[in-house]
């Protein structure tokens, strides 16, 4: 029983989070406590929401990497909006943040369904885009707390039973996001286009629509991550979230989501976005610079990127000799 739950990916992540968790409060006690263990996670929901929208993209086989500019741009526009009209209601902000991350996420749908444009493409191109434009809405120039109202900041800082409202988004996000992966068509038609594109075809699957409509659901939510960036952080200019895609796509590859599509869960996504944010609040303590931080994420995606592919490799093997002995 013990052996084949720790076949799953997730499981092993799991175990591996507790480790050190584990690790790190024999070094320094009171890592555990409940209020800072709140805390990280806190600090992490914004990751978890994105790594939810992109795993919904590289489970079709795709790429989104304009996901953290698309986050930078709607999150100016929110803000923006609250300096321009301050009496506006904070739910209006927040859904025009969403709508505004929806747009940007279909025109990166479209640019891959109805162009063919390879995905890693479109989205390069679309990164440089997008951050372009909030240059030309700001001038350059700093959206700083004091332009926001107190309405605007208070919403991701507010706590309810104990717990940050950040947190509770991403909560939120999570049980519709696993939902849509279990239990609905797009779903299903996410791990089939990602995992063969072209025998979804015969089983009446559009790969260009599902594509588009998991660039469409990786916009919303980085829509979403735009308003509660801005408003907790009470900042919005051009470089915000500057490379935190790449945070992003690490969260699904060391949560099990395969590269190449077809293969992973919501929980794995949740789990890498939880191992990558342990480290990060924990390397700080140590006095690890920033940069090293940088270097440590990208070893860890280079790293789980070979195990996925030893894995897929390792079962190719076996196929075939199981083949070789029915000959």
């Amino acid at each position: 029983m013990m052996a084949r739950i720790f076949k799953h990916r997730e499981a092993l992540l799991f175990v591996a989070i507790l480790m050190l968790v584990g690790a790190i409060e024999l070094r320094f006690p009171g890592f555990v406590a409940p209020r800072n263990l709140v805390s990280i996670y806190n600090d992490t929901a914004i990751l978890i929401i994105l790594a939810l929208g992109q795993a919904a993209v590289i489970l079709s086989r795709g790429i989104d990497l304009s996901i953290a500019a698309n986050l930078a741009l709607s999150g100016t526009i929110a803000a923006l909006l609250n300096v321009a009209f301050p009496d506006l209601p904070v739910l209006f902000l927040l859904v025009a943040a969403v709508i505004s991350g929806a747009v940007l996420g279909a025109i990166n749908g479209l640019l891959v369904w109805r162009l063919s444009i390879p995905p890693i493409v479109v989205t390069l191109g679309t990164m440089t885009i997008y951050r372009g434009t909030i240059f030309l809405l700001t001038g350059g120039a700093w959206v700083n707390a004091h332009e926001m109202t107190d309405a605007f900041k208070a919403v991701p800082r507010a706590v309810f039973l104990g717990i940050p409202v950040l947190a509770w988004f991403s909560l939120a996000v999570i049980v519709v996001m696993m939902a849509v992966l279990i239990m609905t068509r797009l779903g299903r038609a996410f791990y089939a286009v990602g995992g063969n594109p072209h025998a979804a075809v015969y089983t009446g699957i559009s790969v260009g629509r599902t594509h588009f409509f998991a660039y469409l659901i990786a916009g919303a939510l980085a829509g979403l991550a735009g308003y509660l960036w801005t408003a907790r952080y009470a900042v919005a200019y051009v470089d915000i979230a500057n490379g935190f895609e790449l945070d992003v796509v690490a969260a699904c590859v060391i949560g099990g989501i395969s590269i190449a599509g077809g293969a992973g869960t919501a929980i794995g996504a949740v789990l890498g976005a939880l191992f990558l944010g342990i480290i990060k609040n924990a390397l700080p303590v140590i006095d690890v610079s920033p940069f090293w931080q940088m270097a440590i994420s990208g070893t860890v995606i280079i790293i789980a990127v070979a195990v996925n592919a030893r894995s897929s490799r390792v079962k190719g093997r076996v196929i075939l000799k199981k083949a070789e002995h029915a000959l």
